[in-house]
């Protein structure tokens, strides 16, 4: 059985995007290096440091399911029906579009975390399951559900914004010693939650 992974790119303040849904510098390193990379869409190029890509080549091939929320999924029109990494994207929606111009898109729309990241799991069966960051990755530690965090951090402080825990009301998580892996404007650290 793979690994559920909360992950998103953050602000050294713990922030994926500021007030206005923009990510501002946030995704800069994705396109500041010499070693080209992909996710599933082979439209989509990814410029990264060595150290970066190598990262990346390390943990995206694993991934085979994504949960997403539907802001996430509104604002990138769901990749135009791509998913950005993995085969199969399920989000979180009490409200799934109506008009949406890829029907057959790998995309399901689910109401709610726990049965999301159920259904994601049972799709990755061996592989991963991605959760992005925000009020689905708080709903998902707070269910016991995360088995590892993949922290991305940008040497930038937003102030405010939209955290990575979104609005987590829990328990204390303690988590593994992480791996550490310093990009070039990027440091990400991969965490195991502790059992």
């Amino acid at each position: 059985m793979g690994s559920v992974i909360a992950t998103a790119v953050v602000s050294l303040d713990g922030f994926v995007a500021d007030t206005e849904d923009a990510v501002g510098p946030l995704f800069d390193w994705y396109n500041n290096g010499p070693v080209e990379v992909y996710g599933t869409d082979p439209g989509r190029p990814f410029h990264l440091s060595q150290a970066s890509a190598d990262y990346i080549n390390s943990t995206w091939p694993n991934v085979r399911s994504c949960v997403i929320g539907r802001r996430l999924f509104d604002i990138t029109n769901g990749w135009d029906g791509v998913p950005s990494v993995g085969d199969h994207v399920f989000v979180v929606t009490h409200q799934p579009p109506a008009e949406w111009p890829f029907p057959d898109a790998p995309f399901t729309f689910v109401n709610g975390i726990e049965e999301a990241i159920a259904r994601a799991k049972e799709h990755a069966g061996d592989h991963d399951v991605a959760v992005t960051g925000g009020n689905l990755t708080g709903q998902a530690l707070a269910a016991g559900l995360v088995d590892e965090i993949a922290y991305n951090v940008v040497p930038v402080v937003f102030g405010t914004g939209i955290k990575f825990f979104g609005d987590y009301v829990g328990p204390q998580i303690l988590l593994d010693n992480p791996r550490v892996v310093q990009g070039d404007r990027v440091t990400h650290l991969h965490y195991r939650v502790a059992r």
